[in-house]
């Protein structure tokens, strides 16, 4: 019965050893899927700061209409001088607002080669990490071959005090 038991405590333990690199690697899909969903949040706020430029800009057009129609009737009633520097202010604001929104559009632009860069850097850190961890392993792994080899000669022997053939068991590589 005892060499029943501590086969099942060596699975168990094998099992739990599984289940915590596996939940070690889902916790790092879960940080890369939500930063991958911060990136498109952020892609979304900044699509929504585009719009409302592009709100502004039709909104400053509609004025720059009324504004010039307001010039029209300035010149008729002989108020030129202070319709012509309105029509300036127009122009400058129309200036202004159409150099905001190309700003607009060249961090719009810039959005997805930032994406890209933070996923590439992302993936740099993910494989370098995961690359130490490889590392880590295979300097461990002669103690575990040394500790390995050692209980298994111990229950060889312990075997061998029962009146068993351990030659049975070493089917199992180490």
């Amino acid at each position: 019965m005892p060499p029943k038991t501590k086969e099942k405590r060596m699975k168990a333990e094998a099992q739990k050893k599984k289940k915590n690199a596996d939940v070690e690697t889902e916790s790092m899909h879960r940080l890369t899927v939500l930063e991958m969903e911060l990136l498109r949040d952020h892609l979304a706020l900044w699509k929504g700061e585009a719009c409302r430029a592009k709100a502004s800009e039709d909104q400053l057009k509609q004025r720059l209409q009324g504004l010039e129609a307001e010039l029209e009737e300035a010149r008729s009633e002989g108020k030129a001088i202070y319709a012509e520097t309105c029509l300036r202010k127009a122009e400058v604001a129309q200036r202004e607002a159409e150099q905001a929104l190309r700003e607009w559009y060249r961090i719009l632009a810039q959005l997805p080669t930032q994406g890209a860069d933070m996923e590439a850097k992302y993936e740099e850190i993910l494989c370098g990490s995961l690359d130490w961890l490889l590392a880590k392993l295979r300097a461990i792994k002669p103690q575990w071959k040394v500790v390995v080899l050692r209980l298994h000669t111990r229950h060889k022997e312990q075997l061998y005090q029962f009146g068993l053939n351990p030659w049975i068991f070493d089917a199992v590589s180490i």
